[in-house]
C-alpha cells in the first residue's frame, strides 16, 4: 500500500500523522533504527528483524516523515528507501546530512548504477536493492554499527596527531579535513577511508583492505562501495583522475595515499 500522507506508525499498527509526533516500540533505547519506505509491508518486516535485534524502531512512510523523524528521534541507522512520495530517497538522505551521520543504507528496485552513485553521493553508507532478504540486510547494519568511531587499522591504536599530506590536514580527534585550511565537507564514511590511507600513506590498499579497515571483517555487500565513495572524496578535494594529488589509483591492485604535490 503506497500513501502520501505524513504518517508515522508504531510497530502495534497505531498511526500518528501531520503534527501529534512520533510513535515508537520500545525496546533497547541505546540502539535506534528508522525504516523510511511506502510499502507498509516491507517496511514492517524489516522493523520486525530488526527488533528482535534489540532495536527501538520507528517507521515512515513518506519523505518529509523521513525527515522529520530523523531529526526527532536521532536514529543510529537509517534503511531509506529511494523511491519515496512527497520526497525521494536521495532528497531525504541530502537533508538528513545536513543534522545527522546515522548509518544510511538505501534500498533500490533499480539495480542500475545510476541509482547507486546517486545515492552514494549524498551519504549513503551501503545500499541493497529489491528483492532482498530481510536476515542480510541485518548482516549488513550489524557490520556497519560494529564500525568504532574511528578505525579498525593499526592507526586507530595510535595516538591521534593531525596527518599532513601535502596541503591536505586530517584531524582524527576533531574528525575534520581541511584543503589549504579550509574544511572540506565528508561523510563519515568518506572521512574514515580517507583517514585509513593516510594513516599508512606508503601502503597499498586493496579493495577489501579498505572495506576491513572502515566497514570490518563482517561486511558481505559490493566491494566497489569503496571505489564510488573515493571518487567522491576525490571530487570534493578537487582532485581529477589524472592529477591524483591526494587518492591514487594502483592499477590492479587498488589505494594508496599521494603525496599532494
Amino acid at each position: 500500500m503506497k500513501t502520501g500522507a505524513a504518517c508515522a506508525i508504531a510497530l502495534s499498527g497505531r498511526a500518528v500523522c501531520g503534527d501529534t509526533g512520533a510513535m515508537n516500540t520500545v525496546t533497547t533505547p541505546q540502539r535506534r533504527a528508522l525504516v523510511v519506505d511506502d510499502e507498509e509491508a516491507l517496511a514492517r518486516l524489516v522493523a520486525g528483524y530488526l527488533e528482535r535485534e534489540g532495536f527501538e524502531v520507528d517507521l515512515a512512510f513518506d519523505g518529509p516523515t523521513g525527515v522529520r523523524l530523523a531529526q526527532e528521534r536521532d536514529p543510529h541507522v537509517i534503511v531509506l528507501d529511494l523511491g519515496l512520495p512527497g520526497l525521494d530517497g536521495v532528497e531525504v538522505c541530502r537533508q538528513v546530512r545536513t543534522f545527522s551521520d546515522a548509518y544510511v543504507v538505501m534500498l533500490t528496485a533499480r539495480a542500475d548504477e545510476v541509482d547507486t552513485l546517486i545515492g552514494l553521493s549524498v551519504g549513503a553508507d551501503d545500499y541493497v536493492t529489491k528483492p532482498f532478504r530481510p536476515r542480510e540486510l541485518v548482516a549488513r547494519i550489524a557490520a556497519l554499527l560494529r564500525r568504532p568511531r574511528g578505525l579498525h587499522t593499526e592507526a586507530a591504536a595510535a595516538p591521534a596527531t593531525v596527518m599532513t599530506v601535502g596541503a591536505l590536514s586530517i584531524s582524527p580527534d576533531a574528525r575534520e579535513v581541511r584543503l589549504d585550511g579550509e574544511p572540506v565537507p565528508l561523510t563519515r564514511t568518506e572521512f574514515d577511508l580517507l583517514s585509513a590511507l593516510a594513516a599508512a600513506p606508503q601502503r597499498v590498499f586493496s579493495r577489501r583492505a579498505l572495506i576491513t579497515a572502515v566497514w570490518g571483517d563482517g561486511y558481505v555487500g559490493d566491494e566497489h562501495l569503496v571505489d564510488v565513495h573515493l571518487l567522491h572524496v576525490r571530487r570534493k578535494l578537487g582532485d581529477t583522475a589524472s592529477q591524483q594529488r591526494f587518492v591514487r589509483t594502483v592499477r590492479g591492485v587498488g589505494y594508496r595515499m599521494g603525496s599532494g604535490e
